[in-house]
């Protein structure tokens, strides 16, 4: 059976919880992604930033992008799954907690991928795919 490690797309990078909004969306640009996991002190992950979360929890607010952290606008308990879970484990995870993007620890809790919408798609059967949607698109 397929893990998480085999859907994953490698080589994501942490960006710190002290870095500002602006650098996060400067990384994501260069990256070509739309979410980052924010890193605490500790390299531990405390949030994932996305680009909407920039848009409407800060420009479209008035904020300045220069002068709020990343930290700041972490929310909530992090999701993440360990690289060995299987995939049911991944959908499980993603479907009961409706997020669209899932960060992939090893085993020493370092990030080593992200799961996304687009990798579930190629590695899904259709029916896995649409009860995917159904469940995480319902509300």
């Amino acid at each position: 059976m397929k893990t998480a490690k085999d859907i994953m797309h490698p080589g994501a990078q942490w960006i710190p919880a002290h870095e500002t909004l602006d650098r996060a969306a400067q990384m994501m640009r260069n990256l070509n992604v739309g979410a980052l996991p924010i890193a605490d002190e500790n390299e531990r992950l405390c949030g994932i930033l996305t680009d909407r979360d920039i848009v409407v929890g800060c420009v479209a607010m008035g904020r300045d992008p220069a002068k709020i952290t990343c930290g700041e606008m972490a929310k909530g308990t992090p999701r993440w799954i360990e690289s060995g879970a299987d995939v049911g484990a991944v959908l499980e995870e993603m479907q009961s907690h409706q997020i669209r993007r899932l960060p992939v620890i090893d085993a020493d809790k370092k990030l080593v991928g992200m799961i996304s919408e687009a990798d579930l798609a190629r590695n899904l059967t259709d029916e896995q795919l649409k009860a995917f949607c159904e469940s995480v698109y319902a509300g």
